[in-house]
C-alpha cells in the first residue's frame, strides 16, 4: 500500500494502527521504520572497512522451478516468484560472491528490515562466543546463570535445551489467539498497547519469571516457543553485565565488518528483544549468511567458533514432529537454527512473514530473502521458498 504513511501530514486513514502494525498490509511498510513506531536500542556496524563482498552478477531471474499453494504445484520463475511472494529484498552469494541483488517495496541498500525471529539465530550465534569463553556452559541448568528461576518451569533445564527448544516450559506460541503467551510477550516487550484492565508482565523479565509450569520433561520434545531465546540473552546479560545489543554490535557485528546501522526493539526495562526484535540491511544479514557458510570465518577472521558450525550437522530429528513437520518433513532444530534436511548440509535462520538466511554448504550458497508476507507462517509459501533456493543452488553449480 503506497499511501501508508504518507502526506504531509500524514491523514488519519493512512497512519500505522499501532495494534496492528506488524500484520498486513501495515507490515509492507513498518518491518523498515520499526524505529518510526517502536522504541529502539542501536547495534553499531559501520567500521571504517566494511567487509567487501565482490560481485560477480549472473542472471538467474528466469530460472524455472516449481511453486506451490494450498490445492497444487504450478511452475514458477524466480521472477515470478519475487514479484509475487511480497519481497523487499534478495540477495544470492555463491562461492563468496554475490550473483544477484534485488530490492523491492521501496527497500534499499542501507534500509534496516526487520527479521523477526532471524533474531533468534542472531543471539544464539553471541552466545556460542561466550561458550568457548567459558563464560556459558551447554551442559548446565539455567537455575546456575539465573537463580532466580528456580521456582518457575525452567528449573532443572540446561541451556541446550534452550538453545534447542526442548525444555518443557509451558507457553502457547498461537499468533492469532488474543490470550496466548505470545500475545503477552507482545504487551510486554512494547511491541503492543496492554489493554483494558491488563495486569500481566510490563517487561520480558517479569514474562519469564511468570512462566511456572511444564507440559512435558525437558529434553523430551521440540517445541517452537519464542521466550526460550530471551532466557538466553538473559543469561548472556548475567555473565556479561553487559546488555544484549552491545554484546551483539562488540562480537559480531562489528567484527563482521556490517556497513549499515542495525537495533533492536527495547521493552520498558530497556531489555533488547532477543528474540525476534532485531533489524538490519540486507547484504549485512548476507554477510552473516556468508560468515556460517566459511564455518565462522569472515571478514579476514575467525569469528565464532568452528565447532559451533559443524555441531548444526548433528540437530536430532526424532524430537522434530508435527507440526514442524508439515514445513520439513525430514527436518531439526539445533541451536537455534533449522536444519532443513538432516541428511544433508543446509539450515537456516527463520522469521515469521517471510525472513529467510539460507545457507547451502553443499552449493556453496547463501540466500537471504526479507519479506512482508499477508500471513504470520505458510507452508505453501514455505516449500515454494525452499524450492526457489534448491533451483538457484542447481542452475549456479551447473
Amino acid at each position: 500500500m503506497a499511501e501508508i504513511m504518507q502526506g504531509y501530514p500524514v491523514l488519519a486513514h493512512n497512519r500505522i494502527p499501532i495494534q496492528s502494525w506488524d500484520r498486513a498490509p501495515w507490515n509492507r511498510w513498518t518491518f523498515q521504520h520499526v524505529r518510526e513506531i517502536l522504541p529502539t536500542t542501536s547495534v553499531c556496524g559501520q567500521p571504517l572497512t566494511p567487509w567487501k563482498l565482490p560481485q560477480r552478477p549472473v542472471d538467474i531471474s528466469s530460472v524455472p522451478f516449481q511453486g506451490q499453494n494450498e490445492h497444487k504445484t504450478h511452475s514458477l520463475t524466480v521472477n515470478q516468484w519475487l514479484e509475487t511472494s511480497y519481497t523487499d529484498g534478495f540477495i544470492v552469494l555463491h562461492r563468496g560472491d554475490v550473483v544477484f541483488e534485488r530490492y523491492m517495496n521501496d527497500m534499499t541498500t542501507q534500509s534496516p528490515h526487520l527479521s523477526q525471529s532471524m533474531s533468534k539465530s542472531i543471539t544464539a550465534s553471541v552466545a556460542s562466543i561466550l561458550i568457548q569463553r567459558g563464560l556459558l556452559d551447554v551442559e548446565k541448568q539455567i537455575t546456575d546463570y539465573l537463580p532466580e528461576l528456580e521456582d518457575t518451569a525452567w528449573k532443572g533445564a540446561t541451556l541446550q535445551h534452550v538453545l534447542d527448544m526442548t525444555t518443557g516450559v509451558k507457553y502457547v506460541e498461537d499468533y492469532e489467539a488474543l490470550d496466548s503467551d505470545i500475545a503477552t510477550t507482545d504487551i510486554a516487550c512494547g511491541w503492543k498497547p496492554a489493554p483494558a484492565q491488563y495486569v500481566g508482565p510490563s517487561c520480558i523479565w517479569d514474562q519469564i519469571l511468570s512462566l511456572a509450569h511444564t507440559t512435558r520433561p525437558h529434553g523430551q520434545l521440540f517445541e517452537y516457543r519464542s521466550i526460550e531465546t530471551d532466557v538466553l540473552a538473559h543469561c548472556m546479560e548475567r555473565v556479561t553485565q553487559t546488555r544484549l545489543a552491545t554484546l551483539v554490535s562488540t562480537e559480531l557485528w562489528q567484527p563482521l565488518g556490517c556497513e549499515h546501522p542495525a537495533n533492536f526493539t527495547v521493552d520498558s526495562a530497556g531489555y533488547a528483544l532477543a528474540c525476534g526484535g532485531f533489524s538490519a540491511s540486507l547484504r549485512d544479514f548476507a554477510r552473516f549468511g556468508l560468515m556460517y557458510l566459511q564455518r565462522g570465518f569472515g571478514n579476514g577472521k575467525q569469528i565464532l567458533p568452528i565447532a559451533w558450525i559443524d555441531e548444526l550437522q548433528s540437530a536430532e530429528a526424532s524430537l522434530f514432529n508435527d507440526p514442524y513437520t508439515r514445513g520439513t518433513p525430514k527436518g531439526a532444530y539445533h541451536n537455534h537454527f533449522w536444519v532443513e534436511d538432516v541428511d544433508r548440509s543446509a539450515y537456516m535462520a527463520r522469521g515469521v512473514f517471510g525472513q529467510f538466511i539460507y545457507v547451502d554448504p553443499d552449493n556453496d550458497l547463501v540466500c537471504v530473502k526479507l519479506s512482508t508476507w499477508p500471513e504470520f507462517t505458510s507452508v505453501p509459501r514455505l516449500h515454494t521458498t525452499l524450492n526457489a533456493f534448491h533451483a538457484i543452488g542447481q542452475y549456479l553449480n551447473c
